[in-house]
């Protein structure tokens, strides 16, 4: 039956079943997905030999949704959303280490310059730690020391949007969204039935 099929054919089918094994990859254990490929596989191609490719895959429709149903099968009513607290955790975590980390660095360089000289006056400048912050002035005068700089550097920002997105698992929303929207509409038309 699938001899009759070409290599575009194929290579169509088997995007398509790539397509919905990534929208499922974060969701499905591997032996799930594996028997999702397969089945999905041998459907496409026992329905391309009857239609042919393009209309098979036409009839199949958004693979994003088929991916939320499939989900929703395994996992029944239990939509699991991005987790947004742990992801604003993981940003907090970041900025309190890179916070902790130019403070340290900004208060070793102010001890540094007052074990050389008990009584320093002037503007002196630490370079800051590589990728992590900008160059800081201190200033001494009469015993007091000022500081201005150290501001971050767009690393750490970008740190953070990494550490939101991977412990927030933002990555969940788009098939959440879909299973939500697939839900409420099951539900609207359960209620018009008489």
């Amino acid at each position: 039956m699938t001899d009759a099929l070409t290599w575009a054919d194929r290579l169509r089918i088997e995007r398509a079943v790539w397509i919905l094994d990534a929208c499922v990859a974060n969701y499905l254990p591997r032996r799930s997905r594996a028997a999702r490929r397969r089945e999905l596989r041998l459907d496409l191609r026992a329905a391309a030999a009857d239609v042919g490719s393009a209309e098979a895959l036409r009839r199949l429709g958004d693979l994003r949704l088929l991916a939320a149903e499939y989900v929703a099968a395994e996992y029944g009513d239990r939509v699991r959303w991005p987790r947004y607290g742990t992801g604003i955790l993981c940003i907090f975590l970041v900025e309190a280490v890179s916070y902790a980390a130019v403070n340290a660095g900004t208060s070793a360089f102010r001890a540094g310059i007052l074990a050389a000289s008990p009584h320093p006056v002037g503007t002196f400048r630490w370079p800051g730690i590589p990728y992590l912050s900008n160059y800081a002035t201190v200033t001494f005068t009469h015993g007091h020391a000022a500081t201005l700089g150290g501001a971050w550097t767009p690393l750490v920002y970008l740190a953070m949007l990494a550490a939101g997105v991977t412990g927030g698992r933002l990555w969940r929303l788009p098939t959440a969204w879909h299973l939500w929207r697939a839900g409420k509409r099951e539900n609207a038309a359960a209620a018009s039935r008489p």
